[in-house]
């Protein structure tokens, strides 16, 4: 009996489509960034040092 309820919740789950849109558009952020960060190697660094600032300045207001 429970090789039937098993194989029936691992249909149900290979039938569900409502997470591959969110799979498919991750992938293709990663793509873009990827992509980004290659063309515009001289980007990365500036970027980089915007986010060390901000993680600075969070930590500072924290108290950390």
């Amino acid at each position: 009996m429970t090789h039937v309820v098993h194989a029936l919740i691992r249909l149900t789950i290979w039938r569900q489509r409502s997470g591959q849109d969110l799979i498919e558009y991750s992938l293709m952020a990663g793509f873009v960034a990827v992509s980004a960060v290659a063309i515009m190697p001289g980007w990365a660094t500036h970027i980089s040092q915007i986010f060390s600032k901000a993680t600075s300045v969070l930590s500072k207001a924290n108290g950390s």
